[in-house]
């Protein structure tokens, strides 16, 4: 920690006389500004008493007046002037100014009023929209920050509850705590049980910290589609059926078809998203269909379910990270990555997922995968 420290005390510094040397140059202004701004009125009362006094030894009145009418049109000329400078240059600067202090202590919400056009009018145009980006950017930050601690919390919560629940079987299993040979198995298959789902909780963040870092690395070929997806199913077929979850593969892909897929990483989005219908869907009578068929240039998967279905002011954060649908936080709900690991999975191949769902009506998640066209070239891993 003692670099990241010593880091941040040298950003601050380096803050801190940025600001001496900004706030040295702002006073200067100001007081140039003022100067210009409380004498300009003395100067022209000056100018119009060296005139008169210059001019009333003249013998003709005439000429008197032709002189100070002169001067008081080409003082009135210049009056206006300066008048259009402060109100276009000076005044917008010194607001300007002002902002950038705000800004240098940390108030992102800051606005500059612009009534103005041309290059100083797009300076601040262009502040405003840095200002917004801060302030967007230090919310992001504040809510990821929220979204760790959070996060924290609920794998200490998650990892404790079957950690604690293999140190207490095991404990029952040396002190010889069972009558019979069926309760040993029972017993030990809720160990296994548990350490399946440690194991699930413990890949998800060791993914989520390697695509938050873009350190995952991908491996690329060329696969058809129709056959990976005929395996994968294959896999989750015989899983769900001892769970009696009804699954349904409906393939409508010509077998030659390929995608750019990096099998691994795509079965685990797949996975993902089969698990999140798994633990929000009904405990009994869940129904999960999957079909695979072309959308123009995109090889389509379809996974639906008859799950209770997600409310619309929901479905724009399905994705986030750390987000979870029900709060309650239902038996083994995960680290609320899941999802948000498929979707970035799915782009990382170029894809996109989409989800539509209503209340009461089961949800329907959409992976399209561009093709592979042979003209392409390699696949480039």
């Amino acid at each position: 920690m003692q670099p990241d420290t010593d880091k941040r005390e040298r950003l601050l510094a380096h803050s801190g006389l940025q600001y001496l040397h900004h706030h040295h140059h702002r006073s200067r202004f100001l007081r140039q500004y003022k100067y210009f701004h409380y004498l300009r009125p003395f100067g022209i009362l000056f100018t119009l008493l060296v005139l008169y006094l210059a001019l009333s030894w003249a013998d003709s009145k005439e000429m008197i007046i032709f002189f100070v009418v002169i001067l008081a049109l080409k003082e009135m000329i210049h009056f206006f002037f300066l008048w259009r400078l402060e109100k276009n240059i000076f005044k917008p600067m010194i607001s300007l100014k002002q902002g950038l202090d705000e800004v240098a202590k940390g108030n992102y919400t800051t606005k500059v009023k612009n009534e103005l056009y041309g290059d100083l009018g797009s300076v601040i145009d262009a502040f405003n929209e840095m200002t917004e980006k801060l302030y967007e950017g230090e919310k992001l930050q504040i809510e990821y920050e929220e979204n760790r601690k959070a996060l924290i919390a609920n794998i200490s919560h998650d990892l404790k509850t079957p950690i604690t629940a293999i140190q207490g079987y095991v404990e029952a299993l040396l002190e010889g705590a069972f009558n019979t040979g069926e309760n040993k198995h029972k017993y030990l298959k809720t160990i296994h049980h548990n350490i399946i789902y440690v194991n699930r909780l413990i890949d998800d963040l060791f993914l989520f910290a390697k695509l938050d870092m873009q350190k995952l690395e991908f491996q690329y070929h060329c696969t058809k589609i129709r056959a990976f997806m005929e395996d994968l199913i294959a896999e989750y077929q015989f899983d769900f059926t001892e769970k009696n979850i009804q699954f349904h593969y409906d393939a409508q892909l010509e077998e030659h078809i390929q995608v750019r897929l990096d099998g691994k990483r795509f079965h685990q989005a797949i996975s993902n998203i089969l698990t999140n219908a798994v633990q929000y869907g009904p405990a009994t009578g869940l129904v999960i269909q999957v079909r695979l068929y072309r959308r123009e240039n995109f090889a389509a998967i379809d996974i639906q379910d008859n799950g209770p279905g997600i409310p619309a002011e929901k479905l724009a954060f399905v994705f986030e990270r750390f987000y979870r649908i029900h709060t309650e936080r239902p038996k083994e709900a995960g680290t609320g990555l899941g999802l948000a690991i498929a979707k970035e999975l799915i782009e990382a191949h170029g894809g996109h997922i989409t989800l539509s769902s209503m209340e009461n009506q089961g949800s329907c998640f959409t992976i399209l995968l561009p093709l592979w066209q042979e003209d392409q070239g390699e696949v480039v891993e």
